[in-house]
């Protein structure tokens, strides 16, 4: 009975991930359903993002949104990914010193 449940929890798993796989390769989206499915990645990672910026330091969340703000720039400038971040770290240790 157990192996019943793992196989059928199994494919509830897999089944909605594999689907839109294969039928996005088959429909041709508008250009605007394009350009907002492109947007998807960059929504979920400020939504998980954000909330950790908020919460660095509970009690000074500004410290959070200060390191945030250098981040944001420095991403824009097109600076390498590894340097953003440890900009970031680096901030948020220099605020807290």
């Amino acid at each position: 009975m157990i192996w019943l449940i793992i196989i059928g929890m199994a494919l509830v798993t897999v089944i909605p991930r594999i689907i839109p796989a294969y039928i996005v390769d088959w429909i041709q989206f508008p250009g605007w359903a394009n350009k907002g499915l492109k947007a998807i990645p960059y929504a979920a990672l400020g939504a998980l993002i954000f909330p950790g910026i908020l919460t660095v330091i509970p009690e000074k969340p500004y410290i959070g949104l200060i390191a945030g703000g250098v981040a944001i720039v420095l991403a824009w400038l097109k600076i390498h990914v590894i340097l953003v971040v440890l900009s970031a770290i680096i901030t948020v240790f220099l605020l807290t010193i």
